[in-house]
């Protein structure tokens, strides 16, 4: 019931942005209903764990509705919002992020299954940036629009919106790996990133207005799985430049 509860905000943001002569405020609302969808998708896993009802049925309702609220309904979202501007490029990409959402989700099935069909316990990582935060940096652009009176979605940013669009799409399907947060230990790094985090969110808060906040988080996240997997890189070419300097054992 919780995870059709997101599928049901995911359906009315699709009809409230589908709907002809939709405003500003229609799009503000249709945003809300999808933050509301994340919230149900953050708890279904949570309650099936606690519960102990965790199944391979549950996993596929989970990508199914993921698909409906963070794959349709926020490229609807930012078409009818700005991408209408350009016709055929806003359809390709709005398109584009429909697609990546859709095999993103198909990988994470894959990889998140055991041959059985049953979901396995969730790693440390995750390959490709979550279509949940994916959609989020559309949603949030949307709520944060209503509050600086619409110069967000204005016509000079609609290209902005193009790059943003290809980017969280592209990263749905790359190799980065994020963080799952599902090992966090309260030792001394948690504890100063999660300070780092908050005194962030609070700043942002008072410096522009709290409708501001979840772009500023998901930067983060984001900014943290890009560093992470340019660190992984760098230490594998680093041990691969050693290990070709090196002088065989004679």
């Amino acid at each position: 019931m919780i995870t059709m509860a997101a599928v049901f905000c995911g359906f009315n943001a699709i009809r409230i942005c589908a709907k002809p002569g939709a405003e500003a405020e229609d799009f503000h609302r249709a945003a809300v209903l999808l933050l509301f969808a994340m919230l149900f998708d953050l708890l279904d896993g949570r309650v099936a764990r606690l519960t102990k009802t965790q199944s391979a049925f549950g996993l596929q309702l989970d990508s199914l509705a993921d698909l409906v609220s963070f794959g349709v309904a926020p490229a609807l979202l930012v078409y009818q919002w700005v991408l209408h501007r350009h016709p055929i490029p806003g359809l390709l990409v709005a398109f584009l992020y429909v697609a990546c959402a859709a095999a993103r989700l198909a990988r994470f099935n894959v990889l998140s299954s055991a041959p059985s069909g049953a979901p396995v316990k969730p790693g440390k990582y995750i390959v490709g940036l979550p279509s949940p935060p994916a959609s989020g940096v559309l949603i949030s652009l949307a709520v944060a629009d209503s509050a600086v009176g619409g110069t967000l979605g204005s016509e000079k940013n609609t290209v902005p919106f193009f790059a943003v669009t290809l980017i969280v799409a592209l990263l749905m399907v790359s190799n980065v790996k994020f963080r799952s947060f599902k090992d966090l230990r309260p030792n001394v790094g948690t504890i100063l990133f999660v300070l780092f985090v908050m005194g962030g969110s609070l700043a942002v808060s008072q410096i522009y207005k709290p409708h501001f906040v979840l772009i500023w988080l998901l930067g983060v996240y984001i900014t943290l799985g890009l560093a992470e997997s340019i660190r992984s890189l760098a230490q594998w070419a680093m041990r691969l430049r050693v290990r070709d300097t090196t002088p065989p054992a004679e």
